[in-house]
């Protein structure tokens, strides 16, 4: 019996609050417990006869479109806007340049790992390169929060991870492109197509949190701004995708940061509650991909491509510390720079979660290589929740001082 879509609604639902009951009950961490649930119950329910409809080739828009707006918004919502400020140039250095050289040397270790020009091309490895650059420190930034880690080390993790999903996303965009044939054909028209997807996005999100802004000031009411402000985050993303045709990604997250700077004086009167309406939308919507992911794993995933999910996790990992330490240099013009302990805290600590997990199940399955990226992904995460996760709260320790 295959499920109706308001029964898979509240079948992922169910199964994120179990999740949370499992963190609750087992001191598991949340998106691992959510993962499992997925997991058991992918099988489990599968072996009575009850399918949930849930595959791969269907995920895309539900991940796209409904999910990522609400995590991206969420992320830049919390931003603390003052200490931004004083590190937006680190920020941005490992948000664009950390992004470009994450990608490259990781597509070019998987590449060579693999070794199969015809079943795994360059193209593939790019793509696996783009979305494992993408980086979600959650539960990093919640073990710093813990242990009173300098405020500014948060901030420059909170700060690199918003900046760095939308480039990640925008280059995912490009290669995929590529991948499908449906980009340019010449070098720059592939550079213009950046700079349209990039910048035309980041305009029509500033745009939109202007005009949402000013509906927020007329109407003056706390409940019609969280309202007006889920609707941006939604309306936001499928104007700037499907009408604009620029990264919705960026169209959200400008607006988002927008917004929070000219509401930041009202925040205690219109704004009242709207950062308690997006905690819970954020944690919603993260554990029901970390489900998602759970739903979709396969047994057959760690059989057949255990060797590319090694290779995948030792490539991320090298590349990551290339990345940070390069970004670390450049930084020392800079008033506020990297020290050395924050770098190896920022290459252990940039765990892949949501949004690679949201960019790797939108892959089309029409791909020859879309199940050998797939798996090399959810490798990369395990390893980042298992491993990384649990052994960065003695690293913060050690390393977090000033």
């Amino acid at each position: 019996m295959v499920v109706s879509l308001t029964g898979q609604i509240l079948a992922l639902g169910g199964l994120a609050i179990l999740g949370l009951l499992v963190n609750r009950l087992l001191k598991l961490e949340l998106t691992l417990a959510c993962l499992l649930c997925g997991f058991l119950a992918g099988h489990g329910i599968g072996a009575i006869g009850f399918d949930t409809g849930i595959r791969a080739h269907n995920l895309q828009e539900i991940v796209f479109f409904i999910i990522l707006p609400v995590l991206i918004f969420e992320a830049a919502w919390h931003l603390k806007l003052q200490l931004l400020r004083q590190w937006l140039g680190p920020v941005l250095i490992l948000a664009t340049l950390g992004v470009l050289i994450n990608c490259f040397v990781t597509a070019g270790f998987v590449y060579l790992g693999i070794g199969h020009p015809q079943g795994f091309p360059w193209v593939a490895a790019l793509l696996t390169g783009a979305i494992l650059a993408a980086t979600d420190p959650i539960a990093v930034i919640a073990q710093l929060r813990s242990q009173n880690a300098p405020e500014n080390l948060t901030t420059l993790f909170e700060g690199e991870s918003l900046f760095n999903d939308a480039s990640a996303v925008v280059l995912f965009a490009i290669v995929l492109s590529f991948a499908t044939q449906s980009g340019g054909s010449q070098e720059s028209s592939y550079l213009q197509f950046f700079a349209t997807v990039f910048f035309g996005g980041m305009l029509s999100g500033l745009l939109i949190g202007l005009v949402s802004t000013a509906v927020v000031l007329i109407i003056g009411k706390p409940a019609s701004t969280a309202f007006v402000l889920v609707f941006t985050a939604f309306g936001s993303f499928y104007i700037a995708e499907h009408v604009l045709h620029v990264s919705g990604i960026m169209a959200v997250m400008s607006s988002a940061l927008i917004i929070r700077l000219l509401l930041v004086e009202v925040e205690a009167t219109v704004a009242e509650g709207v950062g308690f309406t997006w905690d819970w939308l954020g944690l919603f919507f993260s554990s029901v991909l970390f489900v998602i992911m759970g739903l979709v794993i396969t047994i057959d995933m760690f059989q057949e491509r255990w060797l590319a999910m090694l290779i995948a996790i030792a490539a991320a990992l090298v590349a990551r510390g290339i990345a940070v330490g390069i970004c670390g240099l450049l930084t020392r013009p800079f008033t506020n720079t990297i020290p050395l302990a924050w770098q190896i805290l920022l290459t252990w600590g940039g765990l892949r979660g949501a949004i690679a997990i949201a960019l790797v199940l939108s892959l089309p399955v029409e791909l020859d290589y879309w199940w050998t990226v797939q798996s090399m992904v959810f490798g990369v995460v395990l390893f980042s929740l298992l491993v990384q996760g649990t052994t960065n709260k003695a690293l913060i320790n050690r390393l977090s001082g000033p």
